[in-house]
């Protein structure tokens, strides 16, 4: 969706708060959805018990602020929100908002809640001058299928309310070991969140991966395996845009690494093999032995980076990385985090307008058939035109119909279909199947001979209904994409092939 469409979802939330000037409760909906609108996109942190969302998180931000204890705090939603100065506010179910003081210790923000408990909070915001969250506003949530019936009503009437869109956007779902739970928490957020379109916006991460493999060096290529398989699975692939591996407490230590940090480890690799390797066989003997670092620092080591990482930064450090910034900078390329973020920005950042105003302009339809009235009329009109005309919609839609393996065409074509509206990221190159540097002339022949392949398949006898609809949709997408690279012969050249050679040659690989 274009910012021209958000305009135009804007207009129609206003227009709904002058039809319903008089209703108070209305307007404190219609309020919220605006605001919305204007907000960086929203993307949740969900999973299990001790999954490690608040520990992903803190690695996002590169900093250590949210809990990770078993605190109160974990028992409360938070949203992370930008501001140019740290602030923390607490949101009673009963009374004002109130500000808490902004304290740190030993390197991480302490939420102390004073009066409240956490049963007498709806959520907890912290506002914090991070860069992630100029584009994003993060959400921690308490663990879902928790043994706490409270804690997992808390999560899912924020993430999957039955009669309203979800407060999320997007979601990052934390999985150790694929469960039926989680399964059907992703059913339900897909249903939610996506209301009548059905679209997939779901990332499931394999948290704490680096123990798959046991803390070995290659733990995360064992965890990669794993999450392959995920992907694999039917019930997954359908539910979740993909499965990424991440060493999360690896990557929290790597974003925040201290230098005292840092010269421990560089202790650790100046040791001799003989006498270094032993003590690294376990976490139990690294605390044991590792006598040349003092225990308390070496248990501060453990609870930082894991076995794993006290592994990894050791052999990192001599394999070249000398000082605390390089080293670093190679964590966290081991930890999975940056294709995380990649990803992340590929299917979601890039969609933010579009997945902003559907679930908006899904909230505003609600409201109007909760509160009937004639002079909601055109608003209801309104919201049916942006969603018919909207293509960022369409493209959303069928990728969750790919998803799901609802869609009547051959395997080569649905693969390449997923990939042309977006399923591999939203720029031209990767619609495309090319090279990040093909130049313009390079993408406007691909467009030229994809133009030409599924107009055919879009007018086919040969393809049945539903196939047709969605090779329309991917005609549209590469016709958009033709306009935005200044390809205009292409468009025209396009479309006299195909009046040329009808649908025959091009549609008869797709429909065998």
């Amino acid at each position: 969706m274009t910012g021209t469409d958000i305009g135009e979802v804007i207009a129609l939330v206003a227009a709904a708060r002058g039809v319903y000037g008089d209703d108070p409760a209305a307007q404190k909906v219609l309020v919220a959805l605006e605001q919305r609108l204007r907000e960086p996109l929203r993307v949740a942190v969900a999973g299990i018990v001790k999954a490690g969302k608040s520990t992903l998180l803190n690695a996002l931000l590169g900093e250590r602020i949210a809990p990770t204890d078993a605190g109160e705090c974990t028992r409360v939603v938070t949203w992370y929100r930008y501001a140019d100065m740290p602030s923390i506010t607490v949101h009673p179910h009963d009374g004002r908002p109130q500000q808490i003081p902004v304290r740190r210790a030993d390197g991480r923000l302490v939420l102390e809640l004073g009066p409240f408990a956490a049963e007498d909070l709806d959520h907890i915001e912290v506002h914090w001058p991070s860069r992630m969250l100029r584009s994003l506003t993060l959400i921690d949530t308490p663990g879902i299928a928790s043994l706490s019936q409270d804690l997992s009503a808390r999560s899912l009437a924020l993430l999957t309310p039955d009669e309203s869109p979800s407060s999320a956007d997007a979601i990052l779902y934390l999985i150790r070991h694929l469960h039926a739970s989680d399964l059907k928490f992703l059913e339900a957020f897909r249903d939610t969140a996506a209301g009548s379109a059905q679209t997939v916006n779901a990332l499931a991460v394999l948290s704490r991966a680096d123990e798959i493999g046991s803390g070995r060096i290659d733990s995360l290529l064992s965890a990669r395996k794993v999450a392959e398989r995920y992907e694999r699975e039917g019930a997954l692939s359908s539910l979740a845009l993909g499965v990424m591996p991440v060493a999360g407490l690896l990557a929290e230590g790597a974003r925040t690494l201290r230098e005292n940090e840092f010269a421990s480890f560089r202790t650790l690799a100046r040791l001799d093999r003989a006498q270094r390797e032993p003590m690294l066989v376990s976490a139990d003997r690294f605390v044991n032995t590792a006598h040349v670092i003092p225990e308390v620092a070496r248990r501060e080591l453990l609870d930082r980076f894991g076995i794993f990482g006290v592994r990894l930064a050791t052999s990192l450090i001599r394999g070249g990385a000398d000082d605390s910034s390089a080293l670093a900078e190679q964590l966290v390329a081991h930890s999975g985090l940056n294709e995380l973020v990649a990803t992340v920005r590929m299917h979601f950042r890039s969609r933010a307008a579009t997945l902003k105003a559907r679930a908006v302009t899904d909230a505003l339809a609600q409201l109007i058939a909760a509160k009937p009235r004639p002079a909601a009329a055109d608003i209801e009109a309104g919201i049916e035109k942006i969603q018919v005309s909207a293509h960022g919609l369409r493209e959303l839609a069928l990728l969750g119909r790919i998803r799901t393996g609802d869609v009547a065409l051959a395997p080569a074509l649905v693969h390449e279909a997923e990939r042309i509206i977006g399923g591999s990221g939203d720029e031209a190159s990767l619609r495309l199947g090319m090279p990040p540097d093909a130049d313009s002339g390079a993408l406007c022949t691909q467009l030229h001979d994809r133009l030409d392949r599924w107009r055919a398949v879009s007018v086919s006898p040969m393809v049945a209904r539903d196939g047709v609809q969605a090779a329309r949709v991917v005609v549209r997408s590469l016709e958009r994409m033709a306009s935005e690279l200044g390809c205009s012969s292409v468009l025209a050249g396009a479309a006299d092939v195909v009046a040329a050679r009808g649908p025959g040659d091009a549609a008869a690989e797709g429909a065998q």
